[in-house]
């Protein structure tokens, strides 16, 4: 008898930053107000990782350690550790490399995958065909960014937006069904030129040249994001329910990226789904890029069952999006 391997969610984990930037401090450094923020962003606070010499995979290592630690499985039973980051401790070593090192998971391999605020999606895809290959048994994708490393803090356009934190997941084997169902994910570098960081790449190297333009933080052009990001979000969640033969009772939560409150209601709106099936913490922990989807799942996992349908839709700088289609497997 053939038995389908599946790659099953088996485990949560996530590290959150001790410090609180609250809307009140940014008023102090930008010219912006409380009311504002939350009208068009729904964020009230975000998380900052303070402290010298912290990157990174200071971040992820205690994801991972507790993702194995509410498996029950220690680090070293790990077979492959996937990071999903565009703010990696550095260019190489690989943050998963050092992530690993860190956390103890001295038996695994791995890699970092750079899709901005899809990465997760993109990393939970490819940690998916690990598993279903047969070839590995326990595989963690962690989303972590340190976005305050590159947020321009007199952007007031920008500098409201983002947090830093990591959290992810373990897959393993299922013979059940439940797991990862379907990934419908695009790509398109259009976006390339309305959400970047310009130098510290093999185009622009850093020089003083490109210090003294403030090109090593974050550039967004606001306006074509946004448009391009309510349509493509909502489009890949509604077109993967389509093909999966899915109505909106089907559905037990959406779990959007954490960008924008309104784009989120713009996903959920073309879905057909009510609030009360959204998960949402942005107005917590603001946008934390690759992190955000998981730091939703370990937020609500007491409110997930075995068997639950859930969507998890993501758009990100590229431009990149997409959208997953999970059955919860405990």
């Amino acid at each position: 008898m053939n038995t389908k391997i599946t790659a099953a969610i088996t485990a949560i984990g996530a590290y959150l930053p001790d410090y609180i930037l609250t809307n009140a401090e940014l008023e102090k450094l930008v010219e912006t107000n409380d009311e504002w923020i939350r009208s068009r962003t729904g964020i009230s606070e975000r998380r900052i990782l303070k402290g010298e010499g912290l990157a990174t995979s200071d971040m992820a290592a205690p994801a991972l350690i507790d993702i194995c630690k509410n498996r029950g499985i220690s680090p070293e039973e790990i077979d492959c550790v996937i990071v999903a980051t565009i703010t990696p401790d550095m260019n190489f070593p690989s943050t998963s490399n050092l992530t690993c090192f860190k956390a103890g998971a001295t038996n695994a391999w791995g890699f970092d995958l750079g899709a901005a605020c899809s990465g997760f999606l993109f990393a939970l895809t490819t940690g998916a065909a690990l598993i279903e290959s047969g070839r590995y048994k326990k595989v963690a994708i962690i989303g972590a960014d340190k976005m305050s490393a590159i947020t321009d803090y007199t952007d007031r356009t920008t500098c409201i937006l983002f947090g830093d934190a990591a959290a992810g997941v373990l897959l393993e084997p299922n013979t059940e069904g439940n797991g990862v169902q379907d990934s419908l994910l695009k790509s398109d570098g259009i976006g390339g030129k309305y959400l970047n960081l310009k130098a510290g790449g093999s185009l622009l190297p850093a020089s003083h040249e490109t210090v003294d333009k403030r090109l090593h933080f974050l550039f967004q052009d606001g306006q074509p994001v946004f448009k391009f990001a309510v349509v493509g979000m909502a489009d890949a969640a509604y077109e993967l329910m389509q093909r999966n033969n899915l109505t909106a009772d089907d559905i037990r939560w959406l779990v959007p990226h954490q960008a924008n409150k309104r784009i989120i209601d713009a996903t959920a709106n073309r879905m057909g789904l009510s609030q009360d099936k959204i998960m949402l913490n942005i107005h917590k922990y603001g946008n934390t890029t690759a992190a955000t989807i998981p730091l939703c799942l370990w937020e609500y996992q007491d409110q997930l069952a075995k068997g639950d349908n859930i969507v998890l839709a993501a758009f990100g700088g590229g431009f990149t999006w997409g959208s997953t289609l999970v059955k919860w497997a405990y």
